[in-house]
């Protein structure tokens, strides 16, 4: 019989796979005169948007669920899936329920993305968020507030509410409640990764993109309650860890490819922008400090993010060790140049730890995986029954 969890894991694929934005839709439907903001990962201050009274919205491309047929003509080949399935769902009037989008300068390809997008739609407010590259300098959280101010003000002017501290504050709050959530629901799968399949818990978490964090801190509330109920029994399987997934976003099928070959998945970099932060945020009297503040101290590592105070490629073995990881599989998107940049780095640790690895590349608009499932078998198998 189908639990608690089935229904509301097949309630949120319908939301993910919805490129219509129906959700979005109907928030503002009930929501006539606010107005929803999408984001491109990997991170956005959501909190100053739900603040300003408007929807925040996730937006990580349209996976194998849409053709591309305008978006190749505004980029070049070597552009990863991710910056055309997006461009090509605001070209065919996918992305109309949203009034603006934030980006920020995760890569060429997404910084270029926000001018372009600028350009085809000039109905839309396009903003783009500077983000400090030097943490430990002592000007950084000061110029990352100044910058949270800009958005706050332009937020402000679109949408006609004023973000005070004390809204703000409730945001943060909402926002601290939702990464708890998650957080919980990681260590859970981590601890226990036969009781909830990644993809069921991806699928949660990414619903999240599209509806108000006070429906989806419900949702996971519900999702944590039926995974303490033990349900399934364990199988023989490789316990591994996923990197290189923190923007582009790997089919659904891939992600089920992944745990049907014979993989359990203690820990991964999906949708990297709503585990942003590794603690709460500071409710205190000065909000957009406390964002700026955990932005640079409480922030996890991503190849996105560059801080030289921590070193990735170490954190990454420290994180295999601490949860018990058998292996490191690389999933990288095609043409992702900060991703394969890192990997370099990762895999010369992994090396002198001694923890092997394999890396795949993918596209999200893939949908055949023959090769991958060989290659994944293999190594799975190479270390299962070595």
């Amino acid at each position: 019989m189908p639990t608690a969890t089935d229904h509301l894991v097949e309630r949120c694929r319908e939301v993910v796979e919805d490129l219509s934005l129906g959700e979005v839709r109907r928030w503002k439907q009930e929501h006539p005169q606010a107005a929803a903001i999408g984001y491109f990962p990997v991170y956005a201050p959501a909190e100053l948007i739900h603040a300003a009274g408007m929807l925040p919205v996730g937006l990580n491309g349209a996976g194998d669920r849409l053709d591309l047929q305008h978006a190749d003509a505004r980029f070049g080949s070597f552009i990863c899936s991710i910056i055309k399935t997006t461009l090509e769902m605001g070209l065919t009037g996918r992305l109309a329920p949203l009034d603006g989008v934030l980006f920020t300068g995760i890569c060429d390809s997404a910084r270029n993305l926000a001018f372009v997008c600028e350009r085809n739609f000039p109905q839309q407010s396009i903003e783009f968020l500077h983000l400090p590259q030097n943490p430990a300098s002592s000007a950084s959280a000061g110029f990352l507030k100044g910058e949270y101010q800009r958005l706050a003000g332009r937020l402000e002017q679109l949408g006609g509410r004023k973000i005070d501290d004390r809204g703000l504050q409730a945001a943060i709050a909402l926002y601290n409640e939702n990464r708890a959530l998650l957080r919980a629901l990681y260590a859970q799968r981590a601890a226990q990764p036969h009781q909830m399949r990644t993809l069921d818990l991806y699928l949660v978490m990414r619903a999240g993109n599209f509806v108000p964090v006070e429906t989806h801190n419900a949702w996971l509330r519900e999702a944590l309650a039926e995974l303490a109920s033990p349900a399934a029994k364990p199988r023989d399987s490789l316990r591994i860890v996923i990197e290189g997934s923190f923007c582009e976003q790997p089919p659904l099928d891939l992600i089920r490819l992944i745990e049907d070959a014979g993989c359990y998945i203690l820990d991964d970099d999906f949708l990297l922008g709503r585990r942003w932060f590794s603690e709460d945020v500071p409710v205190n009297g000065d909000p957009l400090g406390a964002l700026a503040e955990s932005y640079l101290d409480r922030s996890v590592y991503s190849s996105v993010r560059h801080d030289f105070r921590h070193r990735r490629h170490l954190l990454l073995v420290e994180k295999a060790r601490r949860l018990g990881a058998q292996a490191v599989l690389f999933l990288i998107a095609k043409f992702c140049e900060p991703a394969y940049f890192d990997y370099v780095l990762f895999k010369r640790e992994l090396e002198a730890a001694a923890i092997p690895h394999l890396l795949l590349e993918f596209e999200e608009k893939a949908f055949t995986f023959d090769r991958l499932r060989t290659e994944i078998e293999t190594f799975v198998e190479s270390l299962l029954f070595d």
